[in-house]
């Protein structure tokens, strides 16, 4: 079955067989082998009724989008649904203060004339939980300034439930949470509210956005202070071991619920992101994201990523019947691999694979729809893909999958030889860093447009890192600018080398990637807006507004005298001067 309605990727995991699936980084996320059920984001148009009626899990998200839960033999029904727009599998997301609160000026926005710690605002961080006992996260009473806290990660037990309109996880509010607060023992506490940060990456993340400091008596604060915070811990009902698209647009879409609930303006933090698409905001997920935009007063911060550095990226020109060879190194005990390959519709491309060993095949004729191939030990799968609705690309995907446990080892070659050529531009990317053994990559690599997938979304703030303390640009922070659309990303950096911020069970360590300088962006994201909307300074000082406030007020970075540029945007993150 292929379905124009199906994005390319999704087609060929249903052209595969399981075990294909199982040995692909990306063909098999989302899929449940025991129930042959599929995870998947649709966009719809009028209702879901028809989608309910063959669907096994239905969770519907605000401006017409959905998560869903189908059998597998249901798809090409579910694809006959004249309401049903496009669909899109998941994709697994990877992770990506004091001396930053001294650069970044927050300081000088909490003396005695501004006083801005982010009161009447909401910071919502979607992450790997948050150590709710942490003094850093509470009041001078002790109570919780955490309003709500959805892990998706448990099962509900005896007394406990998801949030109204979700199916996975458990919610625990304000109350329930300060009711464990003063438990008498330790365990009791976790009784009642079991949610736990295991990697303590989303509790150093909001410790930057939001800690108070006051396990450091205020040394290692965080930015927006005396915020109420919501939280998302992100997880995955097939435990996979890692969070998904889906799991995270349900997430945004519960933070604005809550916040339009509260009349709480908002500042939403995602350190989470991959490689895969067009890297142009045409995947579902960034569309979610800039529609989602414009429901109340909110703001999404989003980190760049830290795959500039990790040879995973390339790109090229090629002319008419001329031909381009890439070089890719693949490591001992790799083992899978896929490759992207972008390029404009109008230009007519067909690819070659030549093995370590010089056996080639191809050049693959170009026509539309999943190929296989084996070379030695190596299995091989290209699809060449079809422009979307939202997107004038085409994608060509392939997948090296072994035979047995890995694959060869050595220089891989792929060969693009041109037909008619429009612009002969083409991009190609490899999977996250985080899955790739040590020099797995492109012999030739290009750092431009490595940012990482959601911060490609065009309302996001997009966020990369700098070093605080020698003011020296971060090497692996992902880089701009958009491809095609050519949008300025990212938008600003922050302090992302080293950064002092919160661990769980209280204390401080340094921890270094845009995950930890897009909470500097997303606490001066909610001292703007308590200075606009909660004072009645502007009370339209949110979404896109408070973007051009954060460019405006933007400091030069040493070493860049040309503004925007693809490493740093408009500069260094400095709340602009207020009156």
């Amino acid at each position: 079955m292929t379905s124009q309605k199906l994005e390319n990727l999704l087609n060929l995991a249903l052209n595969s067989a399981e075990d294909e699936r199982e040995k692909s980084l990306n063909l098999n996320v989302g899929y449940d082998p025991l129930d042959r059920e599929w995870d998947l984001i649709i966009k719809y148009s009028v209702n879901l009724d028809r989608v309910r009626k063959i669907a096994s899990k239905v969770t519907e998200l605000q401006n017409e989008y959905a998560v869903i839960r189908i059998t597998e033999s249901r798809i090409d029904i579910l694809s006959g649904i004249p309401e049903v727009e496009y669909v899109e599998k998941p994709k697994r997301l990877f992770f990506q203060a004091e001396e930053g609160r001294r650069v970044s000026c927050i300081n000088a926005v909490q003396d005695t004339r501004l006083s801005l710690y982010g009161q009447g605002i909401l910071v919502a961080i979607i992450d790997s939980g948050i150590d709710y006992a942490n003094i850093d996260f509470r009041n001078a009473d002790g109570s919780t300034r955490i309003r709500y806290l959805w892990d998706q990660s448990l099962n509900p037990a005896d007394g406990e439930t998801a949030p109204v309109g979700y199916s996975i996880g458990v919610e625990y509010t304000k109350g329930q949470i300060d009711e464990a607060l003063n438990a008498q023992t330790v365990s009791e506490q976790r009784r009642l509210v079991r949610s736990q940060d295991i990697s303590g990456h989303g509790t150093a993340v909001a410790g930057v956005a939001a800690g108070n400091g006051r396990n450091s008596g205020g040394r290692y604060a965080g930015v927006a202070m005396q915020s109420e915070l919501i939280v998302v811990k992100l997880g995955n009902p097939i435990q996979e071991g890692f969070p998904r698209t889906t799991e995270l647009m349900m997430g945004i879409d519960y933070i604005i619920r809550k916040a339009l609930e509260l009349r709480m303006p908002v500042a939403v933090n995602i350190s989470f992101g991959n490689t895969y698409g067009g890297h142009d905001g045409t995947t579902l997920l960034e569309r979610y994201i800039d529609d989602v935009s414009n429901i109340w007063k909110s703001v999404f911060c989003i980190g760049t990523g830290n795959e500039a550095a990790s040879a995973g990226h390339t790109s090229g020109r090629i002319i008419s019947e001329g031909e381009e060879t890439i070089q890719l190194a693949i490591q001992s005990r790799q083992s899978s691999i896929s490759i992207q390959i972008w390029k404009e519709y109008t230009d007519q491309i067909e690819i070659s694979i030549i093995n370590p060993s010089g056996v080639r095949v191809g050049p693959v004729p170009e026509i539309l729809g999943p190929h296989r191939f084996r070379i030695g030990q190596t299995e091989i799968l290209l699809y060449y893909g079809e422009p979307s609705p939202y997107s004038i690309s085409q994608e060509i995907y392939i997948d090296l999958l072994p035979v047995e446990s890995y694959l060869t080892e050595g220089i891989w070659r792929i060969v693009l030889s041109a037909g008619k050529i429009v612009t002969g531009q083409y991009e190609m990317w490899l999977p996250s860093d985080n899955v790739l053994n040590r020099g797995t990559g492109f012999l030739f690599p290009t750092d431009a447009t490595t940012l990482t997938i959601p911060s490609s979304a065009s309302r996001a703030i997009s966020v990369g890192a700098y070093d605080a303390r020698t003011f020296a640009y971060a090497d692996f922070s992902g880089r701009g600018f958009t491809r095609l659309t050519n949008m300025v990303k990212p938008d600003l950096v922050a302090p992302g080398v080293e950064v002092m911020t919160t661990t769980v069970g209280g204390g401080y360590a340094a921890f270094t990637g845009t995950s930890f300088a897009t909470p500097f962006v997303t606490g001066s994201a909610a001292l703007l807006m308590e200075w606009g909307i909660v004072r009645g300074n502007d009370p339209y000082l949110y979404g896109e507004k408070v973007k051009a406030y954060l460019r405006r007020g933007a400091k030069k970075v040493p070493g860049f005298d040309e503004y925007p540029n693809e490493k740093v945007g408009y500069g260094e993150d400095v709340i602009i001067r207020l009156h």
